[in-house]
């Protein structure tokens, strides 16, 4: 095995290793050239393993070309009751154009990492944009002239923060393909689409020419971005080294049963749990694009003005958002950067006026939230915000009050404060991804934007729309801890991102802190918890010190959650805990929670 192919991932023979004996057959077995060539229907998902090489796979010819997917139906089980959001429908796999190189027996996706849309002229629409992550290549000897080529693919879309996330395959001889073999099993929690579901098909494809003549430099591309990537050991390597029951409960209370993904990093690296489906354990975990809902609000404007503080100064914190934004209430032109990130702007006056004690949900969503979620352009979001929403009586930074709205219109101002410095081409995202992401071998951040008239790219997403992978989290989230220095460069300004690591001048979600601007006394027992720039910091009480601390962590609808620890650990864990079936809980009530198995792994 190469060493390239080591570095992808000691994963695959850790998931593969873990799929029941009764689904032990060959890819060959599960989706023979037969089916794959003909295009033929199946009554549902085959075992994931048909898309991952068997035991006795061998090495495969290299593959460069361009797959033209066809729109196609999709079978999806159970049906989508509401499967038309915005004219588009989402029982359609879209028409898409796919280039793919090969290099070491892996499939290396042209357009890895990006949400690549529908690019051909349709009568309705998919709802869905795919996401391609890198793959293999290989041959089965029951398969002949055929190579076999699989990549795991995520279905996503720029409405909504859902991603559904499959696998698929097609086998190739020469230039020659078959068709598109695809099925979606595993997602994170819907919203618009309010229903879990797997979806599968078979779409015919062409091989379209593609001939890099940089196709050398594509692959050193691609290899440098695997060589940035940290060090991935599976979850059992850390279990086995620590006494037995020690990780018992870690990602609770979240019942297991919701988890899709998760991972802890200790020492530097990235140790990352099986991510079981109903078709057995997802081949490619580290390959997982996740919708991760408002941990968006974590990353995209702390990352932006942590930067731009590191660049301009401190002050940036300090403009009002009214002056970057036009067409809003004349209250915003009290409302600082800094109010907006800390959710206590003063606006959004739906729920009741009452704030001592505060409830900091109170009106969330309401307001028509759905009107401005979903409105396309950036225009029609401002004039959802004016058709719905009001000034409250208080002032700004003195009562939080969750609303995805604040962070939107921020983000917005950011990027007309950027474009008024550096010229309008300038983009907050970009600036992010140039100046923070890449230094960190964070290569590919596709994010939802605003879908403007014009065709050209709207306002980067802000409240939700970001799809990371367990390991760009974990990075992410270690600059955090690394007070932002990467690599002997300080990439965010060092002091705030201190002061945002301990809460300092957070807001109090249950206290009117025009009243009292005190942090939670030191010997008082609470479960107030604060926020600031948004993280949200919960107490937890460590069992080295028996001190109460506030632990900073990102997260975002249907139970996804990343904690920083004093001790310098960090946990991850994606889930679905939302929009489930009747009955069901999100919580399983009693096995323990995360910050108490770090605890115990590493008590603080």
């Amino acid at each position: 095995m190469s060493t390239l192919l080591s570095r992808l991932g000691t994963i695959l023979p850790f998931t593969l290793g873990l799929i029941p004996a009764t689904w032990a057959a060959s890819p060959s077995d599960l989706l023979p050239v037969a089916l794959m060539t003909s295009g033929k229907p199946t009554d549902g998902p085959v075992a994931n393993l048909a898309f991952a090489p068997g035991p006795d796979g061998t090495s495969a010819p290299d593959f460069v070309g361009a797959l033209t997917v066809a729109q196609t139906p999709m079978q999806t089980k159970p049906a989508i009751a509401r499967p038309m959001q915005a004219g588009r429908d989402a029982r359609l796999f879209p028409a898409v154009t796919l280039e793919f190189f090969t290099m070491d027996g892996l499939l290396v996706p042209v357009q890895r990492g990006e949400m690549v849309r529908e690019s051909a002229s349709a009568t309705v629409p998919s709802f869905w944009q795919v996401v391609p992550q890198i793959g293999r290549v290989w041959k089965e000897g029951a398969d002949g002239k055929w190579s076999r080529a699989a990549f795991p693919l995520t279905l996503v879309n720029d409405i909504d923060n859902h991603s559904v996330e499959g696998l698929a395959s097609f086998l190739y001889d020469g230039r020659k393909i078959t068709h598109l073999r695809f099925q979606f099993i595993q997602q994170n929690a819907p919203y618009l689409l309010h229903q879990h579901f797997v979806t599968w098909g078979s779409a015919a494809t062409e091989s379209a020419v593609y001939a890099p003549r940089d196709l050398a430099a594509k692959r050193a591309e691609a290899s440098a971005e695997l060589a940035q990537r940290l060090p991935a050991k599976p979850w059992s390597e850390l279990a086995n080294s620590l006494p037995p029951g020690t990780l018992t409960g870690f990602g609770g209370p979240l019942d297991p049963r919701w988890m899709i993904g998760a991972a802890l990093v200790r020492d530097g690296v990235l140790y990352y749990q099986h991510a079981p489906t109903p078709y057995g354990d997802y081949p490619y975990p580290l390959e997982m694009r996740f919708g991760v809902r408002s941990i968006t609000k974590s990353i995209v404007n702390p990352l932006a003005l942590l930067r731009l503080a590191q660049t301009y100064g401190p002050w940036v914190l300090t403009l009002k958002v009214g002056d970057y934004v036009t067409g809003l209430d004349p209250k915003w032109k009290r409302v600082r950067f800094l109010d907006a990130m800390n959710m206590a702007s003063g606006f959004g006056g739906v729920g009741s006026l009452k704030t001592n004690p505060n409830d900091g949900f109170d009106g969330n969503a309401e307001g028509n939230y759905d009107a401005w979620f979903t409105a396309p352009s950036h225009a029609e979001k401002v004039r959802a915000i004016n058709a719905n929403l009001r000034p409250y009586p208080w002032e700004p930074g003195t009562v939080y009050r969750y609303r995805d709205q604040d962070l939107y219109l921020l983000g917005v101002a950011i990027d007309n404060f950027l474009k008024s410095v550096r010229g309008p081409q300038a983009d907050r995202w970009e600036m992010v991804r140039a100046e923070v992401l890449l230094p960190i071998g964070v290569h590919h951040a596709p994010l939802v934007r605003t879908r403007e008239p014009d065709g050209q790219a709207g306002f980067a997403w802000s409240s939700s729309g970001y799809y990371p992978t367990l390991d760009e989290l974990a990075k992410i989230a270690m600059l955090f801890r690394d007070v932002g220095a990467h690599g002997g460069q300080q990439l965010l300004h060092r002091q705030l991102t201190a002061d945002l690591l301990a809460g300092t001048d957070a807001m109090r979600t249950k206290t009117d802190m025009s009243v009292d601007r005190r942090p939670p006394p030191d010997d008082a027992s609470t479960d107030e918890e604060l926020y600031k720039m948004g993280f949200h910091f919960v107490p937890y009480v460590g069992s080295r010190s028996g001190k109460r601390v506030f632990l900073p962590e990102m997260t975002g609808f249907g139970e996804n959650q990343v904690i920083l620890f004093p001790t310098g650990l960090i946990s991850i864990r994606m889930g679905k805990g939302a929009e489930l079936p009747k009955g069901e809980k999100v919580n399983n009530g009693g096995a323990g929670t995360t910050e108490q198995v770090v605890d115990r792994l590493s008590p603080f």
